[in-house]
């Protein structure tokens, strides 16, 4: 699988760590510890489009936010993590 890089291009996944779900919110410190043990453990693993957050660990050691298809594994595209979706 191949992954775009916003700094560096085109780079092979090997160069990179998958960090998990992009889209994920962080219960309030408060919270019931249900809302923890969701937000730890329950993903909904869903096919299609999803973003997840990847570490280019070998590259330009910056956190990225890849859009992949589930089923087919296609990256439509990638930003860097720190910027808003809106202005991918």
């Amino acid at each position: 699988m191949l992954i775009p890089c916003p700094h560096c291009g085109l780079r092979d996944h090997a160069e990179f760590a998958y960090s998990g779900d992009a889209g994920l919110k962080r219960p309030a410190p408060d919270a019931n510890d249900e809302a923890w043990f969701d937000y730890v453990y329950q993903r909904n693993n869903t096919p299609g489009e999803h973003v997840e957050l990847w570490h280019h660990i070998y590259g330009c050691r910056q956190y990225i936010a890849v859009t992949r298809n589930m089923r087919s594994h296609d990256v439509r595209g990638s930003r860097f993590a720190a910027t808003p979706e809106a202005e991918s």
